[in-house]
């Protein structure tokens, strides 16, 4: 039973696991033989010191399996029950949880974040955060915890029936936001997208216009601008392309500790609603079956395929850009 760990930004170590301990569950807990864990942009910045997560940590909040291991007081599952994993954990007991927001909990944990996630063979969880995942395959339901993500973030934007919307980014959780969109109405979604892969598989969509740079955008055009990439200068120019009385969309993790330039004159002149989206909100169940039914189709966004040994490569591959990616999926059962 082997994990990987990053000790600190930028340095990752092979650990080996106590077999003893993972097969003997703590009460309420369960363990997972992990099947398949994505590699997300959030793991990205915990590699380069850039987010929010303790050192060192086993990383991976993206993944699925079997359950091979119950503790004292499980009453969710049994063994060989296949699941995804949802990994926000809140107490239920502070005021953020008392008023529905458990994304802010104030005694907020998360597997793979701050406790020991997906980037193993094998991971301890609470049942609470595990979700049946029926006859999906693990790979599928490994896009669980995004696709929720993406889900709570769409929800902010409300009604869309014939509105005509920007989205910035076409890479996984961009496709996923593209994809989920698509759901609620719009009458023109276009895309704008400088990678020239992912901007051709965007294309396939078949919804609206892919731009490969702002400059080929209409200003003042789009009802929703929608953010998929964290990227500061990209964040500043999106207000440039909503109407007056737009939306705005922050939906991709920027890096902590930098700022943004925004002329508050232009927010108020053209009555700006600009919104954010933090993780999600108990979306999971909606997710998977969005999959299961067909309505979001996720295997597809899979380019490579890699085993738990080669995760730093994984790491490299997404961060360098040397070769078109989409989702890495590190399976550490191969």
């Amino acid at each position: 039973m082997k994990a990987y760990q990053i000790l600190k930004p930028k340095i990752i170590k092979e650990l080996v696991l106590d077999k003893q301990k993972m097969m003997n569950p703590s009460q309420g807990w369960i363990t997972i033989r992990v099947s398949a864990s994505g590699i997300c942009g959030t793991d990205l910045h915990i590699f380069l010191g850039e987010y929010l997560g303790d050192y060192p940590i086993v990383p991976g909040h993206e993944f699925s399996g079997d359950v091979v291991a119950i503790g004292d007081k499980v009453d969710k599952f049994q063994i060989g029950d296949r699941v995804a994993i949802e990994p926000n954990l809140s107490c239920g007991i502070c005021d953020a949880c008392l008023h529905n927001r458990q994304h802010f909990c104030e005694n907020w944990q998360a597997i793979g974040v701050t406790m020991p996630g997906g980037m193993a063979t094998h991971v301890i969880v609470p049942q609470q955060a595990a979700f049946t995942i029926g006859d999906l395959s693990f790979e599928e339901a490994a896009f669980m915890e995004p696709l929720s993500c993406v889900i709570h973030g769409v929800g902010l934007i409300g009604s869309a029936l014939g509105a005509h919307i920007l989205l910035v980014g076409a890479g996984p959780i961009g496709m996923l936001l593209l994809r989920t969109l698509k759901n609620i109405g719009p009458a023109k979604l276009d895309i704008v997208e400088k990678n020239k892969s992912r901007r051709n598989f965007a294309a396939t969509e078949r919804i609206g216009q892919v731009f490969s740079d702002f400059s080929q955008v209409k200003k003042e055009h789009y009802d929703i601008v929608v953010d998929a990439t964290g990227v500061i200068s990209v964040l500043e120019q999106c207000i440039s392309y909503a109407r007056p009385a737009g939306k705005i969309l922050f939906f991709g993790v920027p890096p902590k500790g930098k700022l943004m330039t925004i002329e508050p004159f232009r927010l108020f002149n053209k009555e700006l609603t600009i919104m954010s989206s933090y993780t999600s909100l108990r979306n999971s169940k909606q997710a998977i079956d969005l999959i299961s039914f067909g309505r979001i189709v996720v295997k597809d966004l899979i380019s490579h395929r890699l085993p738990l040994n080669e995760l730093e490569n994984g790491l490299h591959l997404v961060l360098d850009g040397k070769e078109p990616s989409m989702k890495v999926m590190i399976l550490p059962q191969v």
